[in-house]
């Protein structure tokens, strides 16, 4: 049995923007890497409130200009899209900022703090009719799109349970992102909404939610189990952790045969079929590997553009909204509130 091919497009063919990174972290550095080797994206601007920060990142880079606020970044009249890199705390913001200039926006994940964010910048994007797409990378990749076509084709059978997890060791640090509740800190925003965001793709948006989990001493959640239940007889078993590292795998059986993605699940990986037989078939190998998948994602949104379209058929807006939505709910469940919420 071959498994089918994907028919993600090579990002290499996707029609070139000039994008703008607002906030030079680490993963705009991946995500300009990725750019640069594998799309014809050109990377014209950064936008930082550190002038040497913004200036070291443009020189590792070869970035042409340098700016030393958002709001000069997105009024910069070369930039056509704009990718959000900044805590999640100001995802919200900062979208709303780039599609006020009139700039298409890739937002990082967690696309913004709640629900209600969420829907604020959907909103505007759709008033201003410019492209907004939440940056879940994985539902752009190779291995996404051969996922979706065995779920389409109903190779699984009726799909019974979901289950991933997605956890890393970070030393405490009051003052990192992930751990300080003013900047949306903790698990589930930074690493749980990986596994909850792939139950979505799979099996929709969940009509229930039981969830259990501890919190840091700064208050954010440390650690979360939970069960999604549905319509149907399926569930999504998650779970999420900053304080070590699992093994981030994960698996969707059906009453047919079941679909294993060896860990890290969320990037570019093998897809393996293991009938109810014990039949094991794999895909090829990816191309492009590691989290330099990330290329895939600009280069849809470029291609969006390019089309006119506004929003993804691959992460609806809707859906984007039910992912928060979930989020806040697990939130809800294991205390955690952000401060302004």
């Amino acid at each position: 049995m071959n498994l089918p091919s994907p028919r993600t497009p090579d990002p290499l063919h996707a029609p070139p923007l000039n994008w703008g990174i607002l906030a030079p972290g680490g993963i705009a550095a991946t995500m300009v890497e990725a750019l640069q080797r594998f799309t014809r994206q050109r990377v014209v601007a950064v936008g930082s409130r550190s002038a040497e920060r913004g200036a070291s990142f443009a020189q590792r880079f070869g970035i042409g200009r340098v700016h030393d606020s958002y709001e000069a970044l997105v009024a910069d009249p070369e930039v056509d899209a704009v990718y959000v890199a900044s805590p999640h705390s100001h995802h919200r913001d900062h979208a709303l900022l780039a599609i006020a200039a009139g700039k298409h926006v890739l937002v990082e994940k967690a696309f913004t703090r709640n629900a209600a964010e969420a829907l604020e910048v959907v909103d505007a994007a759709r008033a201003a009719g410019v492209a907004c797409v939440e940056a879940m990378w994985t539902r752009f990749l190779p291995t996404t799109d051969i996922v979706r076509q065995l779920l389409a084709s109903g190779a699984l059978g009726e799909v019974e349970t979901f289950t991933a997890d997605h956890g890393q060791w970070f030393a405490l640090d009051p003052a990192s992102r992930l751990f300080a509740p003013g900047l949306a800190g903790g698990a589930l925003l930074d690493l749980g909404v990986y596994p909850v965001s792939y139950a979505s793709f799979v099996l929709g948006a969940p009509t229930g939610v039981v969830a259990r989990g501890t919190l840091t001493e700064t208050g954010v959640d440390r650690q979360v189990s939970a069960v999604l239940t549905y319509a149907s007889a399926a569930q999504s078993v998650v779970h999420t952790t900053l304080a070590a590292r699992t093994p981030t795998v994960a698996a969707i059986s059906g009453s047919e045969a079941r679909i294993e993605l060896d860990g890290p699940f969320y990037t570019p990986r093998v897809v393996r079929l293991v009938t109810r037989d014990g039949e094991v078939h794999e895909s090829a190998p990816p191309v492009i590997e590691g989290h330099l998948g990330l290329c895939h994602e600009a280069a849809h949104v470029a291609q969006l553009v390019a089309d006119g379209a506004s929003e993804s058929p691959l992460l609806p807006w809707r859906e984007t909204i039910s992912v928060m939505e979930t989020l806040d709910e697990l939130r809800a469940q294991v205390g955690v509130r952000y401060p302004g919420e």
